[in-house]
């Protein structure tokens, strides 16, 4: 068998007995999660006030707030930005 073939089969192998619990290589990166709820109360804007600002539907925000749902892509990474410096966006989006 080729050497590429050996690398996927021992990786295969790796991820089904990680999936059934067992020993493996298999490592896990999880993203830290984001406190929504906590970045929308740095603001001070109610959740309607919040959405209308961010472009975020409603539905979407309460399902972050309670934990139904996570951010992802580009939305995380505005929320993870506000989290640092809610007046820098705020003013950014503005002017």
């Amino acid at each position: 068998m080729s050497n590429a073939f050996t690398e996927i089969m021992a990786g295969l192998d790796d991820a089904i007995a990680h999936a059934k619990g067992e020993p493996s290589k298999v490592v896990e990166h999880k993203p830290k999660l984001v406190d929504v709820k906590g970045i929308r109360q740095k603001t001070g804007m109610s959740q309607q006030k919040f959405c209308t600002t961010f472009g975020i539907s409603l539905g979407t925000l309460r399902h972050w707030e309670q934990g139904l749902r996570v951010p992802r892509g580009a939305a995380r990474v505005l929320l993870q930005v506000m989290d640092k410096n809610p007046a820098a966006v705020i003013q950014a989006i503005a002017a």
